[in-house]
C-alpha cells in the first residue's frame, strides 16, 4: 500500500498548482485523475491562449452564498505571485481589455509549466487513475483508486464542478463531500449561453451572429448583476461576454433587462434627426445599431413592432412620442429566458461546497480534520476574464501552505 502524506484529486488547475507548491514545501504528494489529459480546461481556455489571470482581482468580482470567503485566499495569492511565476518560467504574457492577461505561447506553455513546477516538487502522477473510494484510517485517510489502496494524511479534493461534460467533468468532489457530510449550495452552469423557447425567439434567430455593445442587468439587491459588454445573438437565445457575465446572476423566472445602446441618449438623437430629414425611418435607426437589428426590431412580425412607425416611413413624418417609444424599447428591452445552454456549454459551475463548513485560511473541512477542498468545486465563482483562474490558483495555495505549516517538523525543510 502506497503511503504519501496528501493525495489530491483531480489534475486542473487548482490540483496541479496545489500539487507543485506543496511538494516543493517539503510534503510528500500524490496526484489522482481519471482523465488521461491534465488540465483540459486550461487547455482551452480563452480559445487555447488561457486567460490566465486578472489584473483587477477583487472579492466583489466573485459569487458565493458565503461571499466574505475568498478574501482570505486571494489577499495572500495575488495575481501579482503568479505573474511572478510566469516569469520565473520566462512566459510572456499581454493585457487585453478589462485587466485579462493571456500567455503569448497559449495554454500548452502553462500546462508545461504546472507539470515542471509539480516535476521540482517531486509529485507523483496517476493517470488515468479514478478513485473508488475515501475513508478515514487512523490519523489520516485511505484512498482506494484503479492502482490500488493510498494512505495519506490528507485528502485535497480539486475535482471541479460540471461543467463541459466532454472534457471529463463530473459530480465526483460533490458526492465526496456529501459523504463526510458536507453541505452542497445546488449547482448550476455559470457563465453560459442563455436561451429562449423557440416560438419566443423566432423574431430575432435571423440575427444569429450580431453583436453590439449591451447593458445587462438582473436582480436585486446584493444578487443583483450588471455588465456593459459585447452581447451575441445566437439561433436559439443570447450570448456573448455580457449574457455569460450575467448568467452567473441570472435564477430561473427573472427577467433580464437590456440596454441595446448604451451611453447612447437614443430619444433625443431620433427627434432631433428629424429636422429637414428625408431618409426613412430605419436607416436612421441603422446609424445607431447594427443594420440587422433595426431593420429586425421594426419588422411587422417582431411583437411590439406595430406600435412603431415602419421602417421607410421618412423620419420627418414620425411624431417624437413614437420615437421616443421606439428609443425606449431597444433601451429597456426586458425579457424572460426559458433557460441556459446547459453545462455542455458553461465556462464554470456555480455552486458547490458549502464555504461555511470550510476554514478559510487552508480550505480544510470543519467537519473532518485534514481533507480539503479548492478551486471549482467550492462555492466560489468568478466573472469571465481570468478570475476562476485566480481562484484556484490563490485556493491552492492556501492550501498548500497550510498543509505545509501543519506537517510534523521531520517532514518540511529548515525554513518552511
Amino acid at each position: 500500500m502506497a503511503d504519501v502524506d496528501v493525495v489530491i484529486l483531480g489534475a486542473g488547475a487548482a490540483g496541479l498548482f496545489c500539487a507543485g507548491m506543496a511538494g516543493q514545501l517539503g510534503l510528500r504528494v500524490l496526484v489522482l485523475d481519471h482523465a488521461e489529459r491534465v488540465a483540459e480546461k486550461i487547455r482551452i481556455s480563452g480559445g487555447g491562449r488561457c486567460n490566465f489571470t486578472n489584473r483587477e482581482v477583487g472579492p466583489g468580482q466573485f459569487l458565493s452564498a458565503n461571499p466574505d470567503f475568498c478574501r482570505s485566499a486571494l489577499a495572500r495569492y495575488t495575481p501579482a505571485d503568479f505573474i511572478a511565476l510566469m516569469q520565473r518560467h520566462r512566459l510572456g504574457f499581454h493585457e487585453k481589455h478589462l485587466g485579462q492577461l493571456f500567455c503569448d505561447d497559449g495554454s500548452e506553455a502553462v500546462i508545461a509549466m504546472l507539470l515542471r513546477e509539480c516535476d521540482a516538487g517531486g509529485v507523483s502522477r496517476w493517470q488515468p487513475c479514478p478513485f473508488t473510494a475515501v475513508r478515514t484510517a487512523g490519523n489520516g485517510f485511505e484512498v482506494d483508486t484503479a492502482r490500488g489502496t493510498v494512505r495519506a494524511a490528507r485528502v485535497v479534493v480539486a475535482t471541479g464542478g460540471l461543467s463541459i461534460p466532454k472534457i471529463g467533468a463530473t459530480d465526483a468532489g460533490h458526492r465526496l463531500a456529501r459523504h463526510f457530510g458536507h453541505r452542497i449550495v445546488e449547482p448550476r452552469p455559470a457563465l453560459v449561453p442563455l436561451s429562449f423557447a423557440a416560438a419566443d425567439w423566432a423574431p430575432y434567430a435571423a440575427l444569429a451572429g450580431t453583436a453590439l455593445p449591451a447593458e445587462v442587468r438582473t436582480g436585486q439587491g446584493r444578487g443583483a448583476g450588471r455588465f456593459v459588454e459585447d452581447l451575441l445573438f445566437t439561433h436559439r437565445g443570447l450570448s456573448g461576454p455580457a449574457i455569460l457575465q450575467i448568467s452567473s446572476y441570472w435564477r430561473p423566472g427573472a427577467p433580464l433587462h437590456i440596454d441595446l445602446a448604451p451611453g447612447q441618449a437614443l430619444d433625443r438623437a431620433l427627434v432631433g434627426a428629424k429636422a429637414g430629414a428625408q431618409r426613412q425611418l430605419g436607416t436612421v435607426l441603422a446609424e445607431h445599431l447594427p443594420r440587422r437589428l433595426a431593420q429586425a426590431w421594426l419588422a411587422p412580425e417582431r411583437p411590439g413592432a406595430a406600435a412603431f412607425p415602419p421602417p421607410q416611413r421618412p423620419l420627418a413624418e414620425c411624431r417624437d412620442r413614437d420615437l421616443t417609444a421606439l428609443a425606449a424599447s431597444l433601451q429597456a428591452w426586458s425579457l424572460v429566458p426559458d433557460g441556459t445552454e446547459g453545462y455542455r456549454k458553461a465556462e464554470v459551475t456555480a455552486g458547490g461546497v458549502d464555504t461555511r463548513e470550510l476554514q478559510s485560511a487552508s480550505l480544510e473541512s470543519r467537519r473532518q480534520p485534514g481533507l480539503h477542498f479548492i478551486g471549482e468545486v467550492v462555492d466560489v465563482t468568478g466573472w469571465l476574464g481570468g478570475y476562476n483562474f485566480q481562484w484556484a490558483w490563490a485556493s491552492a495555495a492556501a492550501c498548500a501552505r497550510a498543509m505545509a505549516a501543519a506537517a510534523p517538523a521531520r517532514d518540511r525543510p529548515a525554513g518552511t
